[in-house]
């Protein structure tokens, strides 16, 4: 079992990279870009519910990052 400075710095790693992720989506979304309105994107709604599910923008923001974590394991194992 790790100690809790290990554990420590793993949560505020953690933490960091879930408020850059959110940073970065948030910016993305200031640009303009049409993320969840893409073609392929299903909303259904009937009154006062409607539901999302963001197919073609998941699609799409798992291709980026699969290359770009592919592109950041390549730098870093040099």
């Amino acid at each position: 079992m790790p100690d809790l400075n290990t554990l420590a710095r793993w949560m505020i790693l953690f933490g960091l990279s879930i408020a850059a992720i959110g940073g970065l989506i948030w910016v993305l979304g200031r640009l303009g870009l049409p993320l969840g309105r893409l073609p392929g994107d299903l909303r259904f709604g009937s009154g006062g519910f409607t539901c999302l599910v963001p197919l073609a923008t998941m699609l799409l923001l798992s291709v980026i990052l699969t290359l770009l974590l592919n592109l950041l394991v390549r730098w870093l194992n040099r």
